[in-house]
This record gives C-alpha cells, structure tokens and sequence, in this order.
C-alpha cells in the first residue's frame, strides 16, 4: 500500500531521539506535515527511552549546541534550568586535568548546559510533539528508500507487520548510528561513501550519585583528562553535576585500560588508575543511587557524504548517521543541533524541490561534523589500534599544533579563550590559526602551572573535604 500524504509539501524524518525531534522541528514552518518515524514506543515523560543505553553515561550541550537547539525550540533551555538542568561557565565553573596540566579557571568565554539525557529528550520531545504539523509514527520498521539513484520519493516502512510506502518531499536520516543509509545508497545503485573509523577502544562506565547536601545547587564539572601520547592506555573520568541534586560520574578507559561494571571497583578506578585522585575524593563524600552502567560502543565514525560524487535529491542525513563521535569529548547533541539549524537555513534560502538542494544541506550539515571530527580523532587516533593505519602526517601536525595550543592555554587567558572558542563549537577552528593566536603558542603559558586542582576552600567545604 502507498499512502499519499495531503498536503502535498511533506518531509519524513526517520528516528524520534535528539538529532529526529530537532530535524522535525526545523522544517516544521517550512512543510505542510512532517512525520517522525520511530522503531520504538517512546516514553511520555522523563524516563529512559528504549535502544538508548547511551543515555546513562554524561552529557551535555555546550554553547554552540545551546544555542542552536533555543533557536529551535524557543524557550526550552528556561524549561530545562526550571526543570533542573544546570548551566555553567566555561571555563569559571571548571576543574579540569588536561593532559598537559590544571586548567585556571578563567572568566567566563561560553557555558555548557548540564542535565540528564533523559530530562533533555523529555524536554525536547514534548516541545516538538506538541506542534500540531509533526506526527510521531511509532513502532514503524524502516525498510529502505523508495525512487532512484536520482532522487528519492518516499520510504518504505512496516508497522503492525504491514508494508507500506510513505511518499514525502524529503526524507531525512536521523536514525543514529545504526543509520543504514550507505546500504541504502547501494540499493538505488550509488556509490559507496568514503569513511573513516577511528576507535580508541573506549569503555563508559557511570553511576549516579546524591551530592553532599552543601553542593547539591550546584558544583563545578571536574574532569581528568587522559594523555594520549603517554604510551598507555587512556584512562580518565568526568563528574557532572545534573538535576535534582544528583552528580553524574562516567570513568572510561581504552583498550587494555578499561573500567569494569563491578561496582566495587568503580572507587578504586577513580582512585588508582586516574591521573589525579580528585574525582574519588570527591565520591567518598557522596551517595551512590545506582548500579554501574557500561557502554562499549564509543568509536568515531564518519561517512564523507559531502563528497559522494553523486547525490540523490530528497534525501539529507544528520547527527551520528554522519559521524558518531567518542562521546567523552561531548559533542555528538550539539553537532545535531548545529545541523539542523543549517538543514532550516538551506532549505529557506533556496526552497522545497530546487535543484541540488540535497547536496546543498549535506554540505552544510558537514560543517560542523568537521570541527567536532578534527577535535575527536585529534586524541583517539593515537591510542593503539585506534586505527588500521596510526595516524596520517596531518593527524600528527594537528595534534602537535593543538598540544602547544593546550599547553599554552593552562597559563594564558586569553588563548584558553580561544580554544573554548572552538572546542564550544562557537566559532570553527580557523581562529586558531590567527597570527596573534600562534605567535602565543611559541611562547607557551604566561603563568606558571598549577600543582593542584583549582577547587576553591568553599567548594571544598561544600563537598565535605574540609
């Protein structure tokens, strides 16, 4: 069966979770109808949605994706502080051991907004649900694109075990990454597109915990950094503070430096395998609310499609169906949201059905794919096995130039300003390669490092380790 949509302007987004609601509410005003396919049941609440075990380990927006996502959903970060979500300064609100030091805790540049993936999707989802122009079609199985190498026509999909056809304007692939868009490229006799896997090997292991009650309106994220080029496995950890006074603890470790789920031994990996004991001291003070959860699945994968030779209209792809980024860097939902803030843009500026308006999103979609990209495999590409290869010459010259950059930045204001500037997804990373910006890389940090983490005395108080 085909079922022929009326009105005629319609766009399918296949896949309910961030990067589907955000692609859904960005052509919202510009479609008649915009219909959300989802293999799952989605939860009506707060609650934890079904194939997202991802969503146990930290997250968080930063500026970059802040904005993109307000510009989207207007007044949905209000709903989100009101709700609990914290908002923070970087780097003010800040501790973190990088691999070449302590960083100061600068004056505000940009912030990262702080909460649950839960409370995020929940927050989000019910914004975009309630528009009157998007429908949720849910337990529905994507079978494939429907038309040719040209240009697409529609998706075939199956729901209560009956096939049918959705014919739609625009489909858009936001379904992760399990997206089989490269399969279905080869079905309508495209190409395949150029990829890259960079993985590291990286093993999440988080916990939630009740903060001292002093540091439950908040805390510093403190986060230690592993050293890639240390010649051992990468190990480190992040403490996040989120809503209902609750800390978010993720450790992660490399191939051959993994954390375990035991929950035992969750202290001890804080402790002993860290660079710095900072995380565990603060966890003695703390309660523990849940069991360990563990995620293995953390590569970085990208599939070039800006570059295909070929493209068929009617058809964009989004957030990690392009490229799935280790998460500890935590940009994989501000990515999203950049991306379809420019699937909006591309679609206003040259309207439904011009020629080449597919390939015009997936170009811009690309831009900022690629800065999060350069950020993640800048590290992970040096871990052993990461990739089948090492590292290329440019892998290598990046790295180095982003090292002194880092180096530089735990003494100089203005150049960890800089850096914040990019790693925030604000600006691309052209400003780093600004006359003023490398001139203060060759002469290096400004004030001596720091020997231990910048915690103040009433921070340290509020933790209990007073």
């Amino acid at each position: 069966m085909t079922e022929r949509p009326s009105p005629a302007r319609v766009a399918v987004v296949l896949g309910g979770s961030h990067t589907g609601m955000l692609a859904a509410a960005a052509l919202a005003g510009l479609a008649d109808r915009v219909i959300v396919v989802e293999r799952d049941v989605l939860p009506s609440g707060t609650a934890p949605r079904r194939g997202l075990p991802q969503a146990r380990h930290v997250h968080q927006l930063w500026s970059g994706g802040a904005v993109a996502l307000e510009e989207l959903l207007p007044g949905v970060t209000g709903r989100l502080r009101a709700a609990g979500a914290h908002r923070l300064p970087v780097t003010t609100d800040m501790v973190a051991l990088s691999a070449r030091g302590w960083f100061r805790r600068w004056a505000e540049s940009h912030f990262m907004l702080l909460s649950s993936r839960d409370l995020l999707d929940a927050a989000v989802r019910a914004q975009v649900l309630a528009d009157d122009r998007i429908e949720l079609l849910e337990g529905a199985e994507v079978l494939g694109l429907d038309g040719t190498g040209a240009a697409v026509t529609g998706v075939r999909v199956r729901t209560d075990g009956a096939e049918r056809t959705l014919r739609a304007d625009l489909v858009v692939d936001a379904t992760g990454r399990a997206s089989r868009t490269p399969h279905w490229l080869a079905e309508l006799g495209l190409p395949s597109p150029r990829s890259r896997t960079v993985d590291s090997g990286l093993t999440y292991a988080s916990r939630r915990y009740r903060a001292p009650e002093p540091a439950r309106d908040g805390y510093p994220v403190v986060s230690v950094q592993p050293d890639a080029r240390a010649g051992r496995p990468g190990r480190g950890g992040v403490l996040l503070p989120i809503e209902d006074g609750q800390w978010l603890v993720t450790l992660y470790g490399t191939r051959g430096g993994e954390p375990a789920a035991d929950t035992a031994d969750f202290a001890r990996y804080a402790r002993v395998e860290l660079r710095h004991p900072v995380i565990a001291d603060l966890l003695d003070q703390a309660e523990p609310l849940t069991d360990v959860a563990l995620t293995r699945t953390t590569a970085n994968r990208r599939h070039f499609y800006e570059r295909m030779p070929a493209w068929p209209e009617n058809f964009a792809v989004l957030g990690d169906a392009v490229a799935a980024f280790n998460p500890v860097y935590g940009h994989g939902m501000s990515v999203a949201a950049q991306g379809a803030v420019a699937l909006r843009a591309v679609v206003r500026r040259h309207g439904w059905g011009s020629p080449g308006l597919s390939r015009r999103i997936q170009k811009a979609v690309a831009g900022p794919v690629g800065a999060a990209w350069d950020l993640a495999i800048g590290q992970d590409v040096f871990y052993p096995g990461a990739t089948q290869d090492g590292p290329t010459l440019r892998d290598r010259l990046v790295a180095a130039y982003v090292d002194r950059l880092m180096y530089t930045a735990t003494g100089n204001g203005r150049i960890a300003r800089r850096v914040t500037d990019v790693t925030s997804l604000e600006r691309r990373a052209e400003v780093l390669l600004a006359p003023a910006v490398l001139l203060a890389a060759v002469v290096g940090p400004l004030k001596p490092p720091l020997t231990e983490p910048p915690l103040t005395a009433e921070e340290l108080k509020r933790a209990g380790l007073e």
